[in-house]
């Protein structure tokens, strides 16, 4: 009897185990065609992750427009507005689809509008809050560079 109780132990660690791996590192995903990783998800999940870069790319082109005109209180604005204080809207099911560097790249890049937001209200010098949000721009491009958003059971 110990003996089966040691091996359904094992067996039910290996079970919780790999299920944190899935749901932590690997997330729900396959190598695209492109050679780039997609995370298949739910179309509604899909709708959301992309709403979320939209909102990037907006925050970006009201920053440069607000960089141009020397206005560093705009240019806060928008950067906290799409900062740590635009997460957390993603459910656990979601969280679990994404890949571990996905969601460290999402949160950094989080993080660097909030950085951008400082550097702006600390008197940022525009040239300087510019290249600041060209850095800030790279983690944009590699991620569109190494992921993609697939529906799942659809591919693109």
């Amino acid at each position: 009897m110990k003996k089966l109780s040691l091996i359904l132990n094992i067996v039910f660690a290996a079970i919780i185990a790999l299920g944190a791996y899935k749901f932590i590192f690997a997330g729900s995903v396959e190598v695209a065609d492109d050679g780039r990783t997609a995370i298949i998800v739910e179309a509604g999940e899909r709708d959301f992750l992309l709403g979320e870069m939209r909102g990037f790319l907006e925050g970006v082109q009201g920053i440069v427009t607000a960089i141009a005109a020397d206005d560093m209180e705009t240019v806060a604005s928008l950067s906290t507005s799409v900062g740590m204080a635009a997460t957390g809207g993603e459910t656990a099911v979601l969280i679990g689809k994404l890949p571990l560097d996905f969601k460290t790249l999402g949160l950094a890049t989080h993080a660097l509008f909030d950085d951008l937001a400082t550097e702006a209200t600390d008197g940022g010098d525009p040239i300087a809050v510019a290249a600041s949000l060209g850095a800030l721009l790279e983690n944009c491009t590699s991620c569109h560079a190494g992921y993609r958003i697939d529906v799942a059971g659809m591919g693109e």
